[in-house]
């Protein structure tokens, strides 16, 4: 018999495998980002696509099988989806994509989550100014943690979108730009 993992997780997105089934990639508080395939997910009527619509939050258990990871079940725990407003709901599709493109397979390393799951918490309360300060901050750390960025990134760790360190990243936002895009060349994608 299989052990069920049960972990918190957001969902960055959802490829159809065949007529009923789907491959969902998500982003875990325990394994980080991972790749879940989705018997019946597609059917009307199914009962965890409420829980895996992209940019969802949700508890999921899963289990571990010799082709991979398969859902066993998902809860709802807020749709930033329909949270969001339109723009920051953009910015953290960008970010989501961001790390989509760099993790192929599995990133076992759940800071990952922390830092995303943070910044979609506080895209919200933010003005546009700050919102793009925070997803500055967002990709840095995204970018330190797949060891391509090793410069100094403002504020206290990866929970941190506060003023003084959105402040830091607007006072040299040209500085950290070039940061980014020079993590994004090192990745040779």
């Amino acid at each position: 018999m299989r052990h069920k993992y049960t972990t918190a997780a957001v969902t960055l997105a959802r490829t159809p495998l065949s007529e009923a089934s789907s491959l969902v990639t998500l982003l875990t508080a325990d394994f980080g980002v991972l790749r879940a395939r989705s018997q019946g997910l597609r059917k009307p009527g199914a009962k965890m696509s409420a829980g895996l619509q992209t940019l969802a939050e949700s508890d999921v258990t899963l289990l571990k099988g010799k082709e991979g990871w398969r859902l066993a079940g998902s809860v709802l725990a807020r749709d930033w989806a329909h949270v969001l407003p339109s723009k920051a709901r953009t910015r953290a599709g960008r970010v989501a994509e961001l790390m989509l493109r760099f993790v192929h397979g599995e990133a076992a390393d759940p800071t990952l989550f922390t830092i995303y799951t943070n910044f979609i918490t506080v895209l919200p309360s933010l003005n546009e100014e700050d919102q793009d300060a925070a997803e500055c901050l967002a990709v840095l750390r995204i970018l330190r943690t797949l060891g391509l960025d090793a410069g100094v990134i403002p504020g206290e760790g990866d929970e941190d979108y506060t003023d003084i360190a959105r402040s830091a990243v607007r006072d040299d936002r040209a500085a950290i730009i070039s940061r980014i895009n020079r993590g994004i060349s090192a990745s040779g994608l």
